[in-house]
């Protein structure tokens, strides 16, 4: 009886620390189990057909800008009234009139603030880029980011949007999907900030990888790795998770 007994902790002892040395310092995951995690996100979810590389950065730059605190719908019927209303360059929309901007975008949230940041920022990429974002993009990866961010109107997220759907630069554009989901299943450590976060992510997966990791832990997070309720039963990798142990979250 002492011997089964004794066997069965050294058993548990084991599987206990084997699944300490799979992840890295602090419980985060290893290079090796990231891509357990992709594989695995891969193989559950689909990503969009129409995902193409190379979208013209003006356009991506001025969607991104209306994305912020906007469901995706009211994003895309914003930027349909932009693009009917006026001509999506720099040029058209540093001079168009400011109160047909905030007409065109007002289904959406924020709508006066995001006409005058688009406004500006057109202003700005005219001045200062002669009209054109592709100087910016072929810069390397953190001076083309830089030189984004110091234009009006342009964070951290919008920036990386442009650098990886516009020039394939190597980055990991973090919204609020990829931010819970990361810290949930313990590729960033919970209470770290967006730089922390993309540069946990740009760690553990190959820059080849970037976008399909931005893309999938999107799709994790409106599916399954929810804000409010999460699905763990049917997550399809709810085995690597260390939040699963928690049930379903309210």
């Amino acid at each position: 009886m002492l011997l089964c007994c004794t066997i069965g902790i050294y058993s548990l002892t084991n599987h206990i620390l084997a699944r300490f040395y799979e992840k890295g310092e602090g419980g985060m995951f290893t290079q090796t189990h990231a891509a357990q995690v992709l594989s695995a996100l891969k193989a559950a979810l689909t990503l969009p057909n129409t995902l193409k590389i190379n979208h013209d950065p003006f356009e991506t730059l001025i969607i991104t800008i209306i994305s912020q605190n906007t469901a995706d719908t009211d994003t895309e019927r914003a930027f349909q009234n932009l693009s009917k209303k006026f001509k999506i360059t720099p040029q058209t929309l540093a001079s168009a009139p400011l109160k047909e901007m905030e007409e065109c975008l007002q289904i959406g949230g924020l709508y006066r603030s995001k006409a005058k940041t688009i406004q500006t920022a057109s202003k700005i990429i005219v001045e200062k880029f002669g009209g054109s974002l592709k100087p910016i993009l072929a810069l390397p990866t953190e001076d083309a980011r830089a030189a984004l961010m110091d234009t009006h109107g342009v964070g951290q997220k919008t920036a990386d949007v442009v650098l990886l759907f516009c020039a394939n630069q190597p980055t990991v554009p973090v919204d609020t999907h990829v931010d819970r989901v990361s810290k949930r299943l313990g590729l960033a450590p919970e209470g770290s900030g967006y730089e922390e976060v993309r540069g946990r992510l740009q760690s553990l997966f190959e820059p080849e990888d970037y976008l399909s990791v931005h893309l999938l832990l999107i799709l994790l997070g409106k599916t399954f790795c929810k804000a409010r309720k999460t699905l763990c039963h049917g997550c399809p990798v709810n085995v690597y998770c260390p939040s699963n142990g928690r049930g379903e979250m309210a």
